[in-house]
């Protein structure tokens, strides 16, 4: 079942919690990041699939309420107000990416857009208890793409540092073969026809509270402690 983008509840858009994580104080929500129609505005921030402090001690609850409740909050205000009265309003992310990458006068909708997603998308690659190593089908496509699961895990953290200034660090699908890629600033696999399976945000707001200029660090925690790899294997083709 992979992640997709499409109508959801009162206007909103939020992913589906495929793992059946709590929401903060909630019961998991059933819809999928999108943009959606009505409401008073098309779009607005995603429910998290677990509470702001959930993920401590690798994440704290202050990183959370900065980068999910400002940050996050701002993309999706931002978008509302580029989109609004244009074709846009309301239409799936993925294709308000894929319409508007490249085009120079759009770039403000893309990377607005583009990072609603792909924030999105880091809230579900991340879970309490995480970490370790897959298994079945994405186990066996990981050792086949990079030789062994150590192998993986030294160049998905060798790509995220070296990725200079904010990006993005992804596991990405082409084909029948797993690609570690990173991206520069709101860029996204969305945006290059690959399947996104993971990622971690190495923008400076995603850590530096925690860790300052350790980036390494907060990479390795996030696979050692963080990665959801039931929602990594949801997304294979």
């Amino acid at each position: 079942m992979r992640l997709s983008f499409v109508e959801g509840w009162s206007g909103a858009f939020a992913l589906i919690p495929l793992v059946g994580l709590a929401l903060a104080g909630k019961a998991p929500e059933s819809s999928s990041p999108s943009g959606a129609s009505g409401g008073t505005s098309a779009f607005q921030l995603p429910p998290l699939p677990y509470r702001q402090e959930a993920l401590e001690p690798y994440i704290s609850a202050r990183t959370m309420s900065f980068h999910y409740g400002k940050h996050h909050q701002t993309y999706v205000d931002n978008l509302n107000k580029l989109s609004a009265g244009t074709p846009w309003a309301g239409q799936p992310l993925e294709k308000i990416i894929r319409d508007t990458v490249g085009v120079a006068d759009k770039a403000a909708v893309f990377n607005n857009a583009a990072q609603v997603w792909n924030h999105t998308f880091f809230w579900q690659s991340m879970k309490p208890g995480g970490g370790g190593q897959p298994t079945g089908r994405l186990r066996k496509l990981i050792e086949k793409s990079f030789g062994s699961f150590d192998e993986f895990q030294k160049t998905f953290v060798d790509t995220a540092v070296a990725q200079f200034g904010s990006g993005w660090a992804w596991l990405v699908q082409e084909g029948d073969s797993l690609k570690i890629v990173k991206t520069s600033n709101a860029d996204t696999p969305v945006a290059h026809g690959q399947t996104a399976l993971l990622t971690c945000d190495v923008w400076e707001h995603a850590y530096y509270l925690d860790y300052q200029n350790r980036r390494k660090d907060f990479v390795q925690a996030f696979l050692d402690h963080l990665a959801n790899w039931e929602f990594a294997a949801s997304q294979l083709k």
